[in-house]
């Protein structure tokens, strides 16, 4: 399936390239020699060669290996020391990655190793590559294609996930935490874009009904991003799958355009309004959702950086800049909804 994105770019504006998607890695020969063993193990023979892949921000081991019986496969590790939750986080994409049916483009799982410190992960290696960067026309085409492809596969979803709500409730209260800090006086707010600060209440009144407007039974994989996504041959792949829930069909397209578009990629709106999950999607929720996802990054953006992750924050601010713009032009724009939700047909269209 083939999906035009209609990609537009001004050829006089000559932005600075976007921050990367890519964190600091753990090598693979840092892991613990025990639990090196018990991969090596569950793989039928010892690792020779390890090459870390940078695509990504988990601070463990991401690593492509060779075994010296000549196979491959690809390896993630991480413990509590490069950071507290991303064990948790990879307990939680075995669970999805274990039960995804042949169905569903995503690499399978081999095994897990989980010793109550260290979890790994063992992969099928693919050959493979992430998206061009910026996004070249051809390859989101596919992308886009294949994304269709994938909501039809997983609706309903086949496997057993978290509600959007169960596995979102604590990211999705930017708007409103920010609110209670405008409130409280602090200096939280300092910076902030002035159209946001002055809608801040607002904003904080629409994003509470945002898992209502996100809710459905598609089983979405949350955190679509390039580095996520391997072009192969003839299939486009969709990996890391930790954050899947049940949602609407057209909560991924949401989440990822985005990066997407701060990635060279074209309009988010134009992309979204021409892609098939979009069709009878209501334009209130995917504005609540939208005005919720704006709120995790702009929020998120403005505190410190987690243990192992230096290099998330830039990433969350520079999608919070897309996101804002792209909010603010559909609350705005003439017929559409206001912060409120009601008709705002004089206010101008902001790109």
């Amino acid at each position: 399936m083939g999906i035009d994105p209609d990609v537009q770019r001004d050829p006089a504006v000559t932005a600075p390239p976007p921050p990367a998607a890519e964190g600091v890695r753990l090598p693979w020969g840092r892991v613990p020699a025990s639990v090196r063993l018990e991969v090596e193990a569950l793989l039928g023979a010892a690792v020779d060669q390890a090459v870390t892949q940078p695509g990504g921000f988990s601070p463990g081991v991401a690593a492509r290996v060779r075994l010296t019986d000549g196979r491959r496969a690809f390896v993630k590790a991480v413990s509590p020391a490069q950071n507290p939750d991303s064990p948790g986080m990879h307990r939680s994409e075995a669970r999805i990655a274990a039960a995804l049916p042949t169905a569903v483009p995503a690499p399978r799982l081999l095994g897990v190793h989980d010793d109550g410190s260290w979890v790994a992960l063992l992969y099928e290696d693919v050959e493979g590559r992430m998206p061009a960067q910026p996004w070249r026309r051809d390859e989101l085409t596919r992308v886009l294609g294949a994304l269709a492809d994938l909501a039809e596969a997983v609706t309903p979803s086949p496997v057993t996930a978290p509600t959007v709500l169960e596995a979102n409730a604590d990211d999705f209260q930017g708007w409103r935490r920010l609110s209670r800090a405008q409130d409280d006086g602090t200096d939280e707010l300092t910076g902030l874009d002035p159209w946001l600060s002055d809608h801040l209440d607002e904003l904080a009144d629409r994003e509470a009904s945002w898992p209502r407007a996100a809710e459905g039974v598609t089983l979405a994989h949350a955190d679509l991003r390039a580095d996520n996504i391997l072009l192969t041959g003839g299939r486009v792949l969709f990996v890391d799958w930790p954050a899947a829930c049940l949602a609407a069909a057209w909560f991924d397209l949401l989440l990822m355009l985005s990066s997407v578009a701060m990635q060279g990629g074209g309009d988010p709106e134009q992309i979204f309004a021409a892609h098939p999950v979009s069709r009878g999607a209501d334009p209130e929720a995917v504005t609540t959702v939208l005005a919720a996802l704006t709120g995790y990054f702009v929020q998120h953006s403005r505190q410190p950086a987690p243990p192992g992750l230096p290099t998330l924050r830039r990433f969350q601010a520079a999608q919070g800049e897309i996101a804002t713009a792209w909010l603010r032009r559909r609350l705005e724009g003439d017929g559409a909804a206001g912060v409120s939700g009601r008709p705002n047909r004089s206010a101008r269209v902001t790109p």
